[in-house]
């Protein structure tokens, strides 16, 4: 027993930091309500965990390899339960995402040196049981994230999402400490600031202009300005990459069409399967009307039905092409983004439903296949990058969709409103007080008589511009799965093994592309 301890220590960090990305869905109308939050303040709490995260994860994996994984590990978790300790304090919205970002950090200082640690610590079959627990419980987190979350906000408060971090961090730093042994690469080179540093100011500024572009306006000189600064950090990026002795992400990856195909498909994986979820919750909780516990319990359906399937297929997607496994999941999840476009004044929670499933089926197809094919799309000694970057790329998708479909639902709301005449009725800020999860709010400043009027306004109007949100998800989807099939098939890599199977030595170091490197091993 005392040998899978090490195997708990990771885990434990692991499924922490991936229920994060999902737990605090179900709180944004609780946190909006508390701190008075804009539309685009919830967005960043969403989004600044996942673009710090996305942006600063092949980098830790580089330092790690460089200043030894447990070190790295366990300074992440110290850095997640200090910003998690803010953010359960935080008093007003711009606290709060500045401590996700900090939140984000440590994340990816746990997420880059996770499958590493695993890696050097176990062996043969033992490395095989490993890394299919590891698949497990990050799968695991995806599905318990919204329902812990519901549960947390409704019992005890919005804030305590964050605050139940603190024990687990430090049972896990305890944990880590005691069992995991240090490791680095006596062969990995200097760290890509330069890269980490031009690619994070390039994802935030895309995001930044997408999410404040709509109330600032698009040709403000803000937005220009963003967009701009985007571009630059963008050439100055590939620059560092091209030229840099040591980057951390090699650009002649990019000219494999099949390795193009599988990030494209990581990218649109979470933008479609999961960037809506926000908006679903604001829905549900501030428009219907639903608990916290209830909001989490809405998707479910395909958390369940995803976890099922991916342990189930575990066994025989290899066995189908990685074109179609990819390409037809991801064109299940956006039919099912779809079937989820129907929503009117009268709806209820249960029309999701249909749709949540076929969501979760796609996502069961998708998710055991994605990362081994990105490893098989690259050579052997390029396995640790095409790691690093599928996730880099998955967190970073989740990002943009959340800060696009943002835009489409403020601008949904906005045309349902004037097109109902429920500006006039409502003032000219109600669209903006439904986007930010102030439906009550809207509903209490009813003139005398007019309460089932606007109530009916309201949700006709939300459902609207929810249904625009999922016809974007979707057609994005449709268009996708078609272009990541074409890609993939266009040349034939090696067979992709199992999520769960152990990858090769020479594919056992950090998500930086040194993993070929001999692994030294301090003492514990």
């Amino acid at each position: 027993m005392r040998k899978w301890w090490p195997l708990a220590a990771v885990s434990l960090g692991v499924f922490m930091l991936l229920v994060d990305v999902t737990i605090v869905i179900v709180a944004l109308p609780g946190i909006g309500a508390d701190l008075g939050t804009s539309l685009s303040d919830l967005q960043w709490v969403m989004d600044g965990y996942a673009l710090t995260l996305a942006a600063l994860l092949l980098g830790a994996g580089s330092l790690a390899d460089k200043s030894g994984r447990r070190r790295v590990y366990t300074g992440g978790l110290a850095l997640f339960a200090a910003a998690s300790l803010v953010c359960g304090l935080a008093g007003d919205p711009a606290v709060l995402v500045a401590a996700r970002a900090v939140q984000g950090v440590g994340a990816a200082a746990m997420l880059a040196t996770a499958m590493a640690l695993l890696n050097v610590t176990y062996q043969g079959k033992d490395r095989g049981i490993a890394f299919g627990v590891w698949g497990a419980v990050s799968g695991a987190a995806a599905a318990v994230g919204p329902v812990l979350g519901g549960v947390l906000t409704e019992y005890l408060g919005w804030r305590w999402i964050f605050l139940v971090n603190l024990p687990v961090s430090a049972a896990a730093i305890a944990l880590s400490l005691k069992v995991l042994p240090e490791s680095r690469n006596p062969k990995a080179g200097r760290t890509d600031w330069a890269g980490m540093a031009s690619f994070t100011v390039a994802v935030g500024s895309v995001v930044y202009v997408l999410i404040r572009g709509g109330s600032q306006g698009w040709t403000s000189g803000t937005s220009l300005g963003f967009a701009a600064l985007a571009v630059v950090a963008l050439a100055a990026f590939l620059v560092a990459e091209a030229r840099g002795s040591h980057p951390m992400l090699d650009l002649s990856l990019f000219r494999r069409a099949p390795f193009v195909g599988v990030m494209l498909c990581g990218l649109l994986f979470s933008a479609v399967a999961f960037a809506y979820l926000p908006y679903t919750s604001l829905w549900v909780q501030s428009v219907l009307g639903l608990s916290p516990v209830s909001g989490g319990l809405v998707v479910l359906p395909m958390s369940a039905v995803a976890f099922v399937v991916s342990a189930a297929a575990g066994k025989r997607l290899p066995k189908v092409p990685a074109w179609l496994a990819l390409g037809g999941g991801l064109a299940l999840i956006a039919a099912g983004s779809l079937l989820q476009a129907r929503l009117d004044a009268d709806a209820s929670w249960t029309v999701l439903v249909p749709g949540l499933v076929l969501t979760g089926l796609g996502v069961g197809i998708v998710s055991p296949v994605l990362a081994a094919t990105a490893m098989a799309a690259v050579p052997p000694e390029r396995g640790g990058m095409a790691s690093g970057a599928m996730n880099t790329f998955r967190q970073l998708g989740q990002a943009l969709g959340i800060a696009v479909f943002g835009v489409v639902l403020q601008q949904g709301l906005t045309r349902a409103l004037d097109s109902a005449g429920g500006a006039d009725a409502l003032g000219g800020s109600a669209a903006t007080a439904l986007g930010s999860g102030q439906a009550h709010e809207v509903i209490a400043r009813a003139p005398a008589g007019q309460l089932d009027s606007v109530v009916h306004l309201v949700r006709q109007t939300f459902a609207e511009a929810l249904d625009d949100v999922m016809l974007a998800s979707g057609i994005t989807g449709l268009a996708g799965a078609a272009l990541v099939a074409l890609l993939i098939r266009t040349a034939a890599p090696a067979p992709a093994r199992p999520a769960g199977s152990p990858a090769p030595a020479a594919e056992g170091g950090g998500v930086n592309g040194d993993a070929a490197a001999p692994l030294q091993t301090a003492g514990r």
